[in-house]
């Protein structure tokens, strides 16, 4: 009898190690990502031993704690929790000025089209904001008066500048069918600012370059008001 007993516990052994043999070579050739090592894990019984507690201690991302007042970078923090800056914002721009040749620069630009068209561009350089009154009083070459302006041109409200936007008007340089008279080639601009009354130049002019080779102006020269889009500029 016990030779029998013997004999099962032999055979119950082998064929333990069979299926476990069996097992580790599965788990190695199982394209499934399976380990062996992930086999003799769940051939274990689990044990009751708990987890390790976690410590509530807060910490930043780098592993110790923020002093109070400052950044995780370490820059100070003012008390209101903003980082704390050695410069300072700019001074207030304080009231409107009118803009003339001191507080401002000029481009003057003859355009393809409109055709016989120039584009004088004004720009405010100044820490505070402009007024542009009327219009640009032009002088080319050696004119002693200036050309009119385009009544209908006249915007509905006072073209404000801020410091560095800018301005626009357009000059009509002459007649499109060549119907102007005393046509002539120029080759130097003088632009005048007006004041609030319209009556007379303020501050100093602006004498923008023209092309080496001049522009042809006539009689029929004329300008718009100043403008605060380009688009209307170049509608008249």
């Amino acid at each position: 009898m016990s030779n029998l007993r013997t004999s099962r516990t032999r055979l119950v052994g082998a064929a333990t190690t069979v299926v476990l043999a069996a097992l580790s070579l599965t788990a190695c050739n199982d394209g499934t990502g399976v380990h062996a090592e992930d086999v003799a894990a769940a051939s274990t019984p689990a044990t009751d031993s708990p987890s390790p507690a976690k410590s509530s201690a807060p910490s930043s991302a780098s592993g110790t704690s923020a002093p109070a007042g400052t950044a995780a970078t370490g820059t100070p923090r003012s008390a209101a929790g903003t980082s704390a800056s050695t410069s300072k914002a700019p001074a207030s721009t304080g009231k409107p000025v009118t803009c003339e040749g001191s507080v401002t620069t000029m481009v003057a630009a003859p355009l393809n089209r409109p055709v016989n068209h120039m584009l004088l561009t004004v720009t405010n350089t100044g820490s505070r904001s402009c007024y542009l009154y009327g219009y640009p009083a032009v002088r080319f070459g050696e004119a002693q008066a200036v050309p009119p302006v385009i009544g209908d041109s006249k915007p509905q409200a006072v073209v404000t500048l801020a410091p560095g936007e800018s301005g626009y008007a357009s000059v009509n340089l002459s007649a499109t069918d060549g119907s102007g008279t005393n046509g002539r080639t120029v080759k130097s601009l003088a632009v005048y600012f007006q004041g609030r009354s319209g009556n007379e130049s303020v501050g100093t002019g602006a004498r923008p370059s023209l092309p080496a080779k001049g522009v042809y102006v006539d009689d029929s020269l004329k300008v718009t008001y100043w403008q605060q889009s380009m688009d209307d500029a170049v509608s008249w």
